[in-house]
């Protein structure tokens, strides 16, 4: 895949044993990233929705092209303290600690489609939460989408049991 093609594997990064995906080299690359916008459009041009949520900071550069794709709003999923506003919060657990993510009170409506968008599903503890925090919300999160998926961490189960589809363009066994 062109994703499999265009994605720098740095080996022992950030710590040793960890095989990871730098998507720096699709982005200094236009063609790349061309590919995988259009390959990313092409898995969700058959889903139902209303909105597209990028989580922060990479899931926006991958969510933004598929919300103006497609003509739909688009809703940053940010760490805390990032909006101004009303906001609604999630608190999620992690393997050490907590984290927190929030969104715009005004930028979802109860009962809207959601995808969530982001560069790499792994554990799929963040993809989660921001499935949670969109529910919470009232609204209902209908797929995540991301580039790259690292198979056998558990992402993909994590959100098939909550009826969340998963679209990923490269799956790596590593």
């Amino acid at each position: 895949s062109i994703v499999d093609k265009s994605v720098r594997v740095v080996s022992d990064f950030p710590k040793p044993g960890i095989q990871f995906r730098d998507i720096t080299t699709m982005l200094a690359d236009p063609v790349a990233f061309n590919d995988c916008m259009e390959g990313l459009i092409k898995g969700v041009e058959d889903l139902e929705f209303d909105a597209v949520a990028g989580i922060e900071s990479r899931g926006f550069i991958y969510g933004i092209p598929v919300a103006q794709h497609f003509k739909k709003k688009f809703i940053m999923i940010r760490k805390p303290n990032k909006l101004p506003g009303e906001k609604v919060t999630y608190e999620y657990k992690k393997e050490y600690g907590s984290d927190i993510l929030e969104l715009s009170k005004a930028s979802v409506n109860t009962g809207d489609k959601i995808l969530v968008v982001d560069d790499l599903l792994a554990t799929g503890g963040s993809a989660l939460a921001a499935c949670n925090l969109i529910s919470k919300c009232g609204a209902v999160p209908v797929a995540g989408v991301f580039p790259i998926e690292l198979g056998g961490l558990g992402g993909r189960p994590l959100l098939e049991a909550q009826n969340i589809k998963c679209i990923s363009l490269l799956i790596t066994s590593d």
